[in-house]
């Protein structure tokens, strides 16, 4: 089914989420102007996402992290991508050196 109307434009929705961002209410916009409360905080979410102002609400099921385990999350996933970068390094250096004393024929799996 078609929509009924086309989407409003981009600046309306920016005006809109500075009203609420100002202090507006989104039903008393909704009220004075055609979106619904809905949409009007729909636009207020993505623009806060897009800009980076908060993370995406997690799910009913999930609290959230708090920012010492925010920070540690950020801190266990630099040490991961790390210390897998050193394995990709050291998994290559063993291949070449393999290769190299003869002890694995170049191409062979092994097996």
């Amino acid at each position: 089914m078609p929509k009924s109307r086309p989407p409003y434009p981009i600046e309306f929705r920016r005006q809109m989420v500075e009203l609420v961002r100002a202090g507006r209410d989104p039903n008393d916009l909704a009220r004075e102007f055609e979106p619904s409360a809905q949409a009007i905080r729909n636009w207020v979410a993505e623009a806060d996402r897009s800009e980076g102002r908060r993370e995406a609400k997690p799910p009913p099921a999930d609290p959230g992290l708090t920012a010492a385990e925010r920070d540690e999350l950020v801190r266990l996933r630099r040490e991961n991508r790390q210390l897998k970068l050193e394995r990709d390094i050291l998994s290559r250096a063993t291949a070449w050196f393999a290769r190299e004393t003869g002890v694995l024929p170049s191409g062979s799996s092994g097996s």
